[in-house]
C-alpha cells in the first residue's frame, strides 16, 4: 500500500487523523512541541509539522473512504496524479521528530521577496533574493555580484 497526502481544512489535521485512525485508516500526522505565549501565559502544546497535510496509508482502491472524515479537502496531486510518498521518507520523519537534539523546527516555503543562501553549485554561499516563482524556474537577485539568476527546475 502507498503513502498519500490528504489536505485538510486549515487547523483541521490533528482532528482528520484522529477519525481517519477511528475508521481503521493508517494515518500519520507528525507533531511538533512549541511553546505559544498568549498575553497571561506560555503553554507548550503540539502542532502539526506539516499544516493541513496527513499522510495516509491505503489501498489505491479506497482512496474516496477518507471522504467519510470531516475537514477532509482533497489529495495532493502531482504532476497529474496522487502524490505517493516512500515509506522511507515516512521513517525519515518519524525518526527524525524523535532525536533529542532537535530544538525548533518549522516547515515553510520559498516565496517572493524572501532573502535565501544558495547552498551549492557555482554561486555557492551567494545571498539572493526571490523575485519571480513559477512552475518550472526561479528567479534571484544577487546583489553582491550584480547580477539576476535565472534557475530552471525539473
Amino acid at each position: 500500500m502507498n503513502w498519500y497526502v490528504v489536505y485538510t481544512k486549515p487547523k483541521w489535521e490533528k482532528k482528520v487523523a484522529d477519525k481517519l485512525g477511528q475508521l481503521g485508516i493508517e494515518c500519520y500526522c507528525p507533531l511538533i512541541a512549541q511553546v505559544k505565549q498568549w498575553s497571561d501565559r506560555k503553554k507548550k502544546i503540539e502542532v502539526p509539522l506539516f499544516n493541513s497535510y496527513v499522510f495516509v496509508q491505503i489501498a489505491d482502491s479506497d482512496r474516496n473512504s477518507v471522504f467519510q472524515v470531516a475537514g477532509v479537502v482533497r489529495y495532493l496531486f502531482w504532476l497529474g496524479k496522487p502524490a505517493i510518498v516512500k515509506d522511507q521518507e515516512i521513517e525519515v520523519i518519524k525518526t527524525s521528530l524523535q532525536a533529542t537534539n532537535i530544538s525548533d523546527v518549522s516547515v515553510s516555503t520559498i516565496q517572493v521577496g524572501d532573502k535565501i543562501k544558495l547552498d551549492s553549485g557555482a554561486f555557492s554561499n551567494q545571498n539572493a533574493i526571490v523575485q519571480e516563482i513559477s512552475n518550472k524556474y526561479y528567479v534571484l537577485v544577487l546583489e553582491t555580484l550584480g547580477c539576476v539568476l535565472k534557475i530552471k527546475y525539473k
